[in-house]
């Protein structure tokens, strides 16, 4: 969701320096199932326009709707959405809506902490009953001693004493990351659908031949590196990396060249035994390397969905991704017990929901 996040503060920020006022819209708690889950939002310009969805399409209208009146009373408002009726969902949606008003300097604050790869903290109090109120609002937490409210209408100063709000608090993780090694065909394919999922992509491409950002529609950034001078901060646990030269000397040369870093998953083209022959000689020349980083190795990448295409094999290397990132073992949704978004298995997630 951060990513979102990110998208609904750069859309703000163009906005505003056309004078065009804001609200934003969060989903703070459901009752009963629904499309997407707590902490999803969008940004909803005087204008009309907006940006991000808090569902699949037809309560966007409705909440469209709703905007009309924090517009003209700068206060926040709660609204429902039974999608018993509508959807099919059999959930009922209880939406904070609020004005959205932030600096030039914050949303520079902003930019530069999403940069940062640290997490943050979103908590959004609200009423769960139908209404505007100057004392429900949002407020943003980076660290221990940087925060801002959604809006200075926001009456955030008696918080803690005031029992009747509930509060919806999510941790907001660094934007997924995407490190593709590569710059054959596939590797452009991949770039187009991991940025439509709405991740971070960053291609490393040899300095032999190198290549800009115009190659791979898609990408934030471009590294034309050797093995030898290759350089890349911030790897955490939200980054993922695919190996795709499609040499297994190079192949092997950048997996030695990332060994001392710890994404999430590193992904290997090619079949099991090459797989097996890239491990060993790596193993040969890094006999130290740790068993973590080498937990997080998959070979062949991707699942078995019978992909072909550029594209599919794209699809499927994403979808394993997200299965590993997500710890969730790929079954299809008919063959689970329980909800979609139930927790039959451990999940990991960019939010934390608190209401209390």
């Amino acid at each position: 969701m951060t990513h979102e996040f990110k998208e609904i503060i750069a859309s703000y920020h163009k906005a505003s320096q056309k004078g065009i006022r804001a609200v934003i819209a969060t989903v703070v708690d459901i009752d009963g199932s629904s499309y997407r889950r707590p902490g999803v939002g969008m940004l909803i310009l005087e204008n009309g326009q907006m940006t991000g969805a808090v569902s699949g399409g037809c309560v966007e209208k409705e909440v469209l709707r709703q905007s009309q009146s924090v517009f003209i009373t700068g206060r926040a408002k709660m609204m429902t959405y039974n999608g018993r009726y509508r959807l099919g969902c059999e959930g009922i949606l209880f939406i904070l809506i609020e004005p959205f008003s932030i600096s030039f300097d914050t949303i520079s604050n902003v930019q530069q902490y999403l940069v940062s790869r640290k997490p943050f903290e979103i908590k959004s109090y609200f009423k769960k009953e139908y209404g505007s109120d100057f004392s429900m609002g949002s407020i943003v937490s980076f660290g221990e001693t940087q925060e801002f409210r959604f809006s200075d209408n926001f009456e955030a100063s008696n918080l803690k004493q005031d029992t009747a709000l509930d509060c919806f608090d999510r941790e907001m993780q660094p934007c997924f990351r995407l490190i593709i090694i590569g710059s054959e065909h596939d590797a452009k394919q991949l770039s187009i659908i991991a940025n439509a999922t709405g991740w971070e992509v960053e291609v490393v491409n040899t300095p032999k031949s190198p290549k800009t950002l115009s190659d791979f529609p898609g990408a934030q950034k471009v590294w034309n590196q050797s093995p030898e001078n290759l350089v890349i901060d911030k790897i955490d646990k939200q980054t993922a990396i695919i190996l795709m030269t499609h040499n297994f000397a190079k192949d092997l040369m950048y997996l030695q060249a990332i060994k001392d870093t710890q994404p999430i998953y590193i992904g290997l083209l090619g079949p099991s035994r090459r797989r097996e022959k890239l491990l060993s000689a790596f193993i040969e020349y890094s006999p130290d390397v740790t068993d973590e980083f080498m937990d997080c190795i998959h070979g062949p990448a991707g699942l078995n969905l019978g992909a072909e295409t550029p594209q599919e094999i794209a699809i499927s290397i994403i979808a394993e991704i997200l299965s590993v990132v997500r710890n969730q073992k790929p079954i299809p949704l008919q063959e689970k017990a329980g909800g979609i978004h139930g927790n039959t298995q451990k999940e990991t997630v960019d939010t934390i929901v608190n209401n209390h």
